[in-house]
């Protein structure tokens, strides 16, 4: 009994250390501190390593506004100069336009001129001929041509009358055209074919010109002109004119 309690009081009885108990909010706490000193020195860390890599946060957000104010003038100047180019294609056309107008203009002014000038050639002709002073009637400058349209034709003659003292010519005209179809020759009034012709009514020359249509498929050949005076049932002239090529 001695001995055992010697082992447990004596000398050689084991040690027994003694430890101050730490609340458990304090280590709680403790914890939360070095957490949060954690994550502020790793993010020190990644911006540090940023800025050494040469990307700023604040440099890159300057940037991207520099950028966008660039693209925002860019865009506006696109616009501008978009409708400065339809305006620029608008008078463009406008002046093709124009142009195109004043060249029919020219053509159709050239055109009257050459004819003029024949005019001017079949009557300085008919000047010349000498010893024929009674009064006489004939076909001048007749032509039969291709119109601008599939089918179109256009046909133009000048009536002349000459003599010293020339009465006025009251009369008529008879159009026919001698054309093939289908393998087929024929020949069509043009008084069932277009207008009726216009009444002649002149003492010296008068002019006549105008256009009629057939079926494109359409092949002419001539036209054959007669004129008459009122009161007679005969013409006065036949004349025939092919197609000119």
């Amino acid at each position: 009994m001695i001995k055992t309690l010697k082992r447990k009081f004596g000398i050689s009885a084991p040690r027994v250390a003694i430890r101050p108990q730490t609340p458990a909010y304090v280590r709680w706490l403790v914890v939360g501190i070095l957490a949060v000193l954690a994550v502020v020195l790793s993010w020190g860390m990644y911006d540090a390593g940023r800025k050494f890599a040469g990307f700023d946060k604040n440099e890159t957000s300057h940037e991207l506004d520099r950028l966008s104010q660039v693209n925002a003038r860019l865009q506006q100047d696109n616009d501008e100069l978009r409708m400065k180019v339809a305006g620029l294609d608008r008078q463009v056309q406008m002046d093709l336009v124009a142009r195109e107008d004043i060249t029919r203009q020219i053509k159709g002014l050239e055109d009257e001129n050459i004819r003029l000038k024949e005019d001017l050639a079949f009557f300085q002709s008919l000047g010349s001929a000498t010893g024929k002073t009674e009064q006489r009637l004939s076909i001048g400058r007749l032509k039969l041509e291709r119109g601008n349209l599939p089918g179109e034709y256009r046909y133009s003659m000048l009536l002349v009358q000459g003599g010293q003292r020339p009465k006025d010519f009251q009369g008529s005209l008879e159009f026919a055209v001698n054309f093939q179809q289908n393998g087929e020759k024929m020949v069509l009034p043009l008084a069932d074919n277009t207008s009726k012709a216009p009444d002649l009514s002149f003492k010296f020359y008068q002019r006549i010109e105008n256009t009629f249509h057939l079926p494109p498929d359409a092949v002419v050949d001539s036209m054959q002109v007669k004129v008459f005076e009122k009161g007679v049932p005969q013409a006065r002239l036949t004349q025939t004119v092919n197609l000119s090529l």
